[in-house]
């Protein structure tokens, strides 16, 4: 199992447990121009990310740092989830939704948000990259097919990349989430404390738990878990005493979203 996300009394959970077996508190709210495609988040402050601009805000105020936007003809169309790992934002980008598609995973210096690095992704990838978050050393994400783009989304996969980013296994999407994604596709993954894998979609207020089974099968779907805002990328606080912290982001008003989210005790 390359997910080591549950005890022994969960290893036999094969379908999904009920949101109402979870609990989530709302804890703040901050203003963020930004906030249009998801959210990442480190010690001290978290980054809100358009598809062509990122600002940089703390976390115990709101107050903006600084703030990186791409030139008016530069050559970013479509930045997706990002992830903060050892000093660096890693943001998905893709054309979106232009074609044929290209994919690259991007990187910013989160001291200044300058952008250092560009690492393409696969040549003609299977789909629109949204999302990649890292664990115990290796790299996952998804490529998504949309059917408000008269595309097949069951073709929606969950991959992993080997160390030339290449991927090296996949998983299908099961139908019950497909059918909660409704014509988008899986917008955001992230690893929690626990090493736990969710997923989000693009409009519904919860995250999905996921555990992955063997290459090219479906994965399975094990819990789906009421937050505060509605789909779009987020992001798990790992930094210490932030157990069960998830920021995410609210589209419409162009806010940070900050969640508590518990598993209910039997």
């Amino acid at each position: 199992m390359i997910f080591r996300i549950f005890a022994a009394s969960f290893l036999s959970l094969v379908t999904v447990s009920f949101a109402d077996d979870w609990s989530f508190t709302e804890l703040r709210r901050y203003p963020a121009p930004e906030a249009i495609q998801g959210v990442a988040v480190d010690k001290n402050f978290f980054y809100a990310i358009d598809s062509r601009a990122i600002g940089k805000y703390r976390k115990d105020t709101g107050e903006l740092v600084t703030r990186w936007e791409d030139e008016e003809d530069g050559r970013f169309r479509h930045l997706n989830a990002g992830v903060v790992h050892e000093e660096r934002l890693y943001c998905a980008h893709s054309n979106y939704p232009k074609m044929p598609r290209e994919a690259s995973l991007e990187v910013w210096d989160t001291k200044t948000l300058k952008h250092v690095e560009s690492i393409n992704i696969v040549p003609n990838p299977a789909g629109t990259f949204t999302w990649a978050d890292r664990r115990d050393g290796v790299w996952y994400g998804a490529f998504c097919f949309y059917s408000s783009r008269n595309e097949d989304p069951t073709q929606t996969r969950l991959v992993k990349f080997d160390g030339e980013w290449k991927v090296s296994e996949s998983w299908a999407f099961p139908a019950g989430i497909l059918e909660r994604f409704a014509k988008r596709s899986c917008s955001g993954g992230s690893f929690d404390a626990q090493g736990r894998l969710f997923i989000s979609g693009h409009d519904e207020r919860e995250l999905y738990l996921i555990d992955t089974p063997a290459a090219n099968r479906e994965f399975l779907w094990l819990a789906s878990v009421p937050v505060g805002a509605p789909g779009q990328a987020f992001a798990w606080d790992l930094s210490q005493g932030a157990e069960g912290i998830v920021y995410g982001i609210e589209r419409k008003t162009r806010e940070v979203v900050v969640s508590k989210v518990a598993q209910k005790t039997p």
